[in-house]
C-alpha cells in the first residue's frame, strides 16, 4: 500500500512540451483592438506541461483501467454488449465518407445518400415496416420520435388520446419518453410467466389509450407468445402498438415486428447492428413505421428519384426535424457495413447463436441461483440472488466479486419486478470456452457465499480501487479534476 498523493498524480512540469507546431503565417493582431477587454485573459491558461511520451503513457494507462468488449466478457443484460467488427470502423473511416459535408450539393454526395437510402430499405425489410427514418440519435430519441408521430396521427384524425401503456418489465426510457411526448403512462403488470397479463391489458385498454409500448422478447428475455392477441386488443380499441427494438438481436431472420402486428419500431443500432456502445454517443435509433404513419415521418427524407438520390422536405404532415442534418452518419455507415457483411443468413445465425448461448448459460447456472422463470428464454435471462440474500450476501456483493476474475458483472436489480435480479446476456459473439469459464466463476461465487461469505462481502480484492461509498458517489460526485481535491488522502493499492 502506498499513498497516492499530489506528487504522484501531477506529472506536469514547467517547460515540458508535447507538441511541435509550425510557425504561424498569419499576421499578428492587436487583441485589445479586436476582442472586448473582459474576454482577454490576464494570465495564461493553466494547462498541463507534459511531453508527448508522458501524455501517451497517461492515456494508455487510463484505457488499461477500463473494461470493454475488446478485452473481456461483458454479459450486461439488456445492453447487448456484442463485439463490434473492425471492418465497420475501416469503412466508416474511408475518406469518401469522412471528408464530406452535409451542406454539399446533393449531386456531389450521391454515394453517401445511396448508402443512407439502402440502409433505410434494409432496416424496413428487417423490421417488416414500410418506411424508416435514420434521424434519431439514440434509442430513447427514437422512442420519443415514434410517440410524437403517434400524437400527430391521432390529432390529424381528430382524436385526443392521453395515455400510453407500459409493461412493468419495460426499459426505463419507455415511460420517460412517453412523458416527454406529453402522455401519461399506465403500468401493465406481468403474469406469473413473466409475460403481459392479458386481463390487465384488456382492463386498461379504452378510447383514452394512444399506444402500448412493448419489447418482444421482453426485458426478462421471454417471448410474448400472445403477441397476435395483444395486437388485436390494442388495435380493436383504436390504439397503436409500439415496438421497443432493444431486444431485436433475438429475432433477426426469424420474425419481424411487422409480422407481430406492430405499427412503429425503433432500433438500437449499437445493440443489434454493432455500432459503438456507450460513452455518451454518438448513437443512432432509426424508427420504422407502417404506411398509415408514413406521412408523419421526420424531414428531411432521403428518397430515390429514378437514378438519383434526393433530400426531400416536402411533407406537410411531418413532425419536422428531430436531429441536425440527416442522422449520425458515421454510425449509420457502421450499421450498413455490418448488415451487408452478414447478409440474411448471417443475421439469422446471429439470433440462433444468441438464443443458444443464453439458454446454455441459464441451464448451467439455474441449480446455484433462484430462477424466477425457468422456461426457454431468448437472448438473455434473469436469475435471482434471493437465496444468497438469506445468507447475508446481496446480488451487489456477488457482482463486485466478479470483478476479481476480470468479468464485467451482469445487469443487477433490473428489471425491478425480480428480487435481487441478475440479468445476463452473453450475446452471439462469445465462444463456448468463455461461457464455460464465466459459468465456473459464477458457481464458485455461489459456493463462496455458503462456505466463506466474507470473501464476497469484501470484494473486489484485485481492482485498483476497492468499494466506494455509493451514497456519496451518487450524491456528491466529483466530475472533474481540481486542485482542491485532496488526493493525498486517498489510499489505493498499486
Amino acid at each position: 500500500m502506498v499513498e497516492y498523493n499530489k506528487l504522484i498524480f501531477e506529472i506536469s512540469r514547467p517547460g515540458r512540451v508535447g507538441s511541435s507546431l509550425p510557425e504561424s503565417d498569419v499576421d499578428a493582431i492587436d487583441l485589445k483592438e479586436k476582442i472586448p477587454q473582459h474576454l482577454i485573459r490576464d494570465v495564461s491558461a493553466e494547462l498541463p506541461e507534459v511531453s508527448e511520451l508522458q501524455l501517451i503513457r497517461h492515456y494508455t494507462a487510463l484505457s488499461n483501467k477500463n473494461h470493454g468488449i475488446d478485452n473481456g466478457f461483458y454479459p450486461l443484460g439488456s445492453c447487448t454488449m456484442k463485439y463490434n467488427p473492425k471492418i465497420n470502423e475501416d469503412v466508416a473511416h474511408l475518406q469518401g465518407f469522412t471528408h464530406i459535408h452535409p451542406y454539399q450539393p446533393v449531386e456531389s454526395v450521391q454515394g453517401a445518400l445511396k448508402l443512407l437510402y439502402e440502409l433505410q430499405e434494409d432496416l424496413a425489410e428487417i423490421t417488416g415496416m414500410d418506411a424508416v427514418t435514420l434521424q434519431p440519435s439514440a434509442g430513447a430519441q427514437g422512442e420519443w420520435t415514434g410517440l410524437m408521430m403517434v400524437k400527430a396521427y391521432l390529432e390529424h384524425n381528430g382524436e385526443k388520446r392521453t395515455k400510453v401503456l407500459v409493461p412493468d418489465s419495460a426499459h426505463g426510457t419507455n415511460p420517460a419518453s412517453a412523458t416527454v411526448a406529453g402522455f401519461k403512462t399506465v403500468t401493465i403488470p406481468s403474469n406469473e410467466q413473466g409475460l403481459v397479463d392479458l386481463n390487465e391489458l384488456r382492463k386498461h385498454m379504452n378510447s383514452d389509450v394512444a399506444a402500448l409500448m412493448l419489447t418482444n422478447p421482453n426485458t426478462l428475455g421471454l417471448f410474448e407468445k400472445e403477441i397476435i392477441e395483444i395486437a388485436k386488443i390494442v388495435h380493436d380499441s383504436g390504439g397503436l402498438l409500439y415496438y421497443d427494438g432493444a431486444n431485436a438481436n433475438a429475432i433477426l431472420g426469424k420474425t419481424t415486428p411487422g409480422q407481430m402486428g406492430f405499427d412503429i419500431v425503433h432500433l438500437n443500432l449499437h445493440k443489434t447492428f454493432t455500432t459503438p456502445h456507450g460513452g455518451g454517443g454518438p448513437g443512432a435509433g432509426p424508427v420504422g413505421v407502417k404506411s398509415k404513419l408514413l406521412p408523419y415521418l421526420p424531414v428531411p427524407r432521403i428518397e430515390k428519384q429514378k437514378d438519383n438520390y434526393v433530400i426531400d422536405y416536402n411533407h406537410p404532415l411531418s413532425i419536422g426535424r428531430v436531429k441536425g442534418y440527416y442522422g449520425n452518419f458515421g454510425i449509420l455507415v457502421r450499421a450498413y457495413t455490418y448488415i451487408r457483411t452478414m447478409g440474411p443468413e448471417g443475421l439469422r445465425q446471429v439470433s440462433e447463436s444468441a438464443v443458444l448461448h443464453a439458454n446454455y448459460l441459464r441451464k448451467k447456472l439455474e441449480p446455484y441461483f433462484d430462477a424466477p422463470y425457468s422456461q426457454i428464454c431468448k437472448h438473455e435471462f434473469v436469475l435471482s440472488g434471493s437465496r444468497q440474500k438469506k445468507q447475508g450476501v446481496r446480488t451487489l456483493d456477488m457482482a463486485k466479486r466478479l470483478l476479481d476474475f476480470g468479468y464485467h458483472p451482469p445487469t443487477i436489480y433490473f428489471p425491478l419486478n425480480v428480487e435481487e435480479c441478475l440479468m445476463i446476456e452473453p450475446t452471439e459473439t462469445e465462444s463456448k470456452e468463455t461461457l464455460d469459464a464465466f459459468a465456473d466463476v459464477m458457481i464458485q461465487i455461489a459456493r463462496e457465499v455458503e462456505e466463506n461469505p466474507d470473501i464476497v462481502l469484501n470484494a473486489p480484492h484485485t481492482t485498483i480501487i476497492g468499494r466506494l461509498d455509493e451514497v456519496q458517489a451518487a450524491r456528491q460526485p466529483i466530475l472533474r479534476y481540481t486542485k482542491e481535491v485532496e488526493l493525498e488522502k486517498e489510499t489505493i493499492k498499486l
